[in-house]
């Protein structure tokens, strides 16, 4: 099978972007069966238009992808302009499946889907998923659950409508593309956060205010965690300090990500964004280009030392406070993924929350690499 074809363009507007990218990508698209899209949000409502443009041009019918506030293709990242990003895979016509946008669960399925995943049994998904949709955490557990074992993706990130493309173009829920096990992938997670102390159990609390964490005082539990000069003055931790939750029997020490919302000095109180109940267990962790820069690296080495071939092409999909954000300049996130793994096809999009083994992750990486 041929390695994937990636094809980019920025532009004054959607028509120059997406002709660049259907010109580039040429001869690959007679053999190719599945199309990846992204497209910057200022060009949202366009996405019909890019749609019907990439399909028309290239003949390839299948195609997924979204919309978000910054997309990636190689080693070129693209913010707040009119840009495109596309690859086209050319797998085997009956080792992946397109489904459109769920709401409610697999029932919404038609027939033929339904039957492709009970002959095939898939065990991986890319899914994209509307940050505004109901219970999405819930929703990805039942979409996992009924279809593959293991989903990966991201929650668009659009300043504009969030719309996704699974076929046609969608949205308001989950939708995606799942692979038939036949089909040889590799996924990694990158945090981009480090533990500042040793996790806690929690001892009181209330819906997602953490009251006590070991039999103290949870604020005095963060500020000795954090130290004498952040916790002299608190406000020197926000964006930088944040809770996390440790994921039971990870035997990589894996954790979700969760913002510090509020502070009560009185009580001594903190509010994280997530519910939690007495006796669970979390730390706090500390966000910083430094730590983001080496976990993934770390990432990258260990999936490098996975492969027994190079990758024909992959989707990449980074937190959106991350990027240039965390790493100084715009295309060095891609650039280091590029250092390590080599000159591979990449595109993907930076997501307003991730997607990993079915879980909504946030600051993280998520690295999807086809062989």
């Amino acid at each position: 099978m041929p390695p994937f074809k990636v094809a980019h363009a920025a532009a004054d507007d959607w028509a120059h972007a997406v002709k660049a990218c259907a010109d580039a990508l040429g001869d690959a698209a007679k053999e190719a069966t599945l199309g990846f899209v992204y497209a910057t949000d200022v060009l949202a409502s366009d996405l019909p238009s890019i749609l019907t443009y990439l399909r028309q041009k290239t003949g390839v019918e299948h195609w997924v992808g979204t919309v978000a506030m910054g997309i990636c293709a190689d080693g070129t990242e693209y913010f707040d302009r009119p840009a495109v990003v596309a690859m086209l895979a050319t797998l085997p016509a009956d080792s992946f499946c397109v489904f459109p946008s769920l709401t409610a669960g697999l029932r919404q399925l038609g027939e033929a889907q339904r039957a492709w995943i009970a002959r095939t049994s898939p065990v991986l998904g890319l899914v994209h998923a509307d940050p505004a949709c109901e219970d999405l955490a819930g929703l990805i557990d039942e979409v996992a659950q009924a279809s593959a074992d293991f989903l990966v993706g991201g929650l668009t990130s659009s300043r504009e409508a969030p719309h996704q493309v699974a076929g046609r173009v969608t949205g308001g829920g989950v939708s995606g593309v799942l692979f038939a096990p036949t089909l040889p992938v590799v996924t990694g997670l990158s945090q981009g956060c480090s533990p500042v102390g040793d996790s806690h159990e929690i001892s009181d609390c209330l819906d997602n205010v953490l009251i006590g964490l070991d039999g103290q005082r949870a604020l005095d539990v963060l500020k000795a965690d954090i130290g004498p000069d952040l916790a002299s003055d608190l406000s020197k931790a926000a964006g930088y300090i944040h809770a996390a939750l440790p994921i039971a029997g990870s035997d990589t020490g894996d954790y979700l990500v969760r913002n510090l919302l509020g502070i009560d000095p009185a009580r001594g109180w903190l509010a994280i964004g997530e519910q939690v109940e007495p006796g669970d267990r979390m730390m706090f962790v500390k966000r910083d280009p430094v730590s983001a820069a080496d976990d993934l690296r770390r990432m990258l080495e260990r999936l490098k030392s996975r492969l027994e071939r190079p990758p024909r092409g992959g989707v990449y999909i980074s937190c959106i406070a991350r990027g240039p954000n965390m790493f100084g300049d715009a295309g060095g996130e891609t650039k280091l993924i590029r250092s390590v793994l080599g000159d591979i096809p990449l595109v993907g999009f930076y997501a307003n929350g991730e997607i990993s083994f079915n879980r909504l992750y946030a600051y993280t990486g998520v690295l999807t690499l086809f062989l």
